[in-house]
C-alpha cells in the first residue's frame, strides 16, 4: 500500500500516444500555415534575382529563374534610378521618427502613470476614444496645415516627421501599463533622497524599462517605414521627396509594368532587410514589452 502511494503516477499508454498524435498535429499545422505566409515572401526574393536584361522584366509564369542576377540590384543603385534618394529618405524619416515619438510616448506615459492631476482620468479616456478613429479621416486637414508652413513637396521629409511625432502621446497605453509595473516605492525612495521627478525618470525608470522603450521605438520606426498613403499625399509631383514605398509604386504605375516588375521585387527585399534586422536582433525585448505592457491599463 505504502510503495502504491508513494511511488510515481503512471500514465496510461493510450495518453502519451493521444499527446504525442496532437503535438505531431499541431507542429504539422504549423509547418503548413508557414508554408502559406511565407510563399509570397519566397516569390519575391526569387523574382529580384530574374534579370530584366536575359528574361522578360514583367511578370511571368514560373517562380525561379532561369538564370540568377543581380542585374535587379544594380539598377536600384544605379545613378537616375532614384532609388538611393528615396531610400535615404526613408531612413531620416523613419530614424527621427522613431527618437521623436519614443521620447514622446515615454514622457506621457510616465506622467499618466506616476503622476496624479485634475482630469487626468477623462484626457486618458478622450485618447482612446480620439484613437479608435482612422488617421486618414485627418488627411485632408492635416495637408492643408503642412501646405501653410512649406512642408508639403519640397518640404515633405519634415512635414512627415512632424505628422509622425506630433499626436504620438496619444499611444500611451502599452507603455503606460509597463511602466505601472515599476514599484512606486522606488519613486518615493528616491523622492525621500531629494530626487527630482526628471532625475527619477531618466536615472531610476529609463534604465528599468528596456523591453518597453525597444518595443515603443521598433514600432515609432515601421510607421514611416511602411507607409505609402500619407507620404505620397504629401509628397505629390516631387520626386526627390518621395520615400521608397511611393517611388516603388511610381514605377509600376507610371512606368512600365511588365518591364519593372522584377526592379520592383528587388526593392521591396531591399525595403524589408532592415526591419527583419531589427526583429531578429530585438525579438525578446519586443515580445517583453508587449506582454509587460499588457498587465496594466
Amino acid at each position: 500500500m505504502a510503495k502504491a502511494i508513494t511511488g510515481k503516477r503512471k500514465v496510461p499508454k493510450m495518453h502519451k500516444q493521444h499527446k504525442v498524435a496532437g503535438l505531431v498535429g499541431a507542429y504539422i499545422l504549423l509547418v503548413i500555415i508557414s508554408i502559406i505566409w511565407l510563399f509570397p515572401f519566397v516569390g519575391i526574393v526569387l523574382q529580384s534575382f530574374r534579370s530584366y536584361l536575359t528574361e522578360d522584366g514583367g511578370m511571368v509564369s514560373y517562380l525561379v529563374p532561369k538564370a540568377f542576377s543581380w542585374d535587379n540590384y544594380a539598377f536600384l543603385f544605379s545613378e537616375g534610378s532614384g532609388f538611393t534618394r528615396w531610400y535615404i529618405n526613408t531612413v531620416i524619416i523613419a530614424f527621427f521618427v522613431a527618437i521623436l515619438q519614443t521620447l514622446m510616448v515615454l514622457s506621457v506615459s510616465y506622467a499618466l502613470s506616476r503622476m496624479r492631476f485634475k482630469g487626468r482620468r477623462l484626457l486618458m479616456n478622450l485618447w482612446l476614444i480620439l484613437g479608435m478613429f482612422p488617421g486618414f479621416l485627418t488627411m485632408i486637414c492635416l495637408y492643408f496645415l503642412l501646405k501653410n508652413f512649406g512642408l508639403t513637396q519640397e518640404g515633405a521629409i519634415p512635414g512627415l516627421i512632424l505628422i509622425g511625432f506630433a499626436s504620438s502621446g496619444m499611444g500611451y497605453y502599452v507603455c503606460k501599463g509597463y511602466f505601472d509595473t515599476i514599484p512606486k516605492s522606488l519613486d518615493e525612495a528616491a523622492r525621500i533622497d531629494g530626487a527630482s521627478r526628471a532625475r527619477i525618470f531618466f536615472n531610476i525608470t529609463i534604465p528599468l524599462s528596456k523591453p518597453i522603450i525597444i518595443y515603443t521605438a521598433l514600432t515609432a520606426f515601421m510607421a514611416p517605414w511602411c507607409d505609402y498613403v500619407f507620404a505620397s499625399y504629401v509628397a505629390f509631383g516631387k520626386t526627390s521627396s518621395y520615400n521608397v514605398a511611393v517611388g516603388l509604386y511610381q514605377w509600376v504605375n507610371n512606368q512600365d509594368y511588365q518591364g519593372y516588375f522584377t526592379r520592383f521585387c528587388a526593392g521591396g527585399v531591399m525595403v524589408a532587410i532592415p526591419i527583419t534586422i531589427l526583429f531578429m536582433l530585438l525579438q525578446r525585448y519586443y515580445v517583453e514589452g508587449v506582454t509587460g505592457g499588457a498587465v496594466k491599463g
